[in-house]
């Protein structure tokens, strides 16, 4: 938390490693949380990052140091996401249809194929 607080503007967003057909839907999903038109005067940057199944946020500013080096600031908040389940359409917790349901049992079984 050493940068200073985050300005007005809308960020640009960076969605890491969805390349699976759920990835994809999960990197739409965040995508419609942000403005479609970032202002690169305020150089913020949300990152989403999908690593082992685990999403994790940061938020940052880019500084421009000289003409061939960048650096970054870390602005805040940072959180880690384990997706649970996705539902189609609009939530309804009792007689929902869900497209995916976290299984654990089967998900422990073999760590080396993952869903997102």
């Amino acid at each position: 938390r050493r940068g200073k607080d985050p300005t007005e503007h809308y960020p640009e967003v960076i969605l890491n490693n969805f390349t699976t057909r759920l990835g994809h839907s999960i990197g739409r999903l965040f995508a419609a949380l942000f403005p479609q038109n970032p202002q690169f005067v305020g150089r913020q940057v949300a990152t989403f990052h999908n690593q082992r199944d685990f999403i994790f946020f940061r938020f940052h500013r880019y500084i421009f140091k000289n003409e061939k080096k960048v650096g970054i600031q870390e602005l805040g908040p940072r959180f880690t996401l384990k997706l649970r389940s996705l539902q189609k359409g609009t939530f309804d917790s009792k007689y929902g249809e869900y497209e995916w349901v976290l299984k654990r049992h089967e998900m422990d079984a073999c760590r080396r194929k993952f869903q997102l």
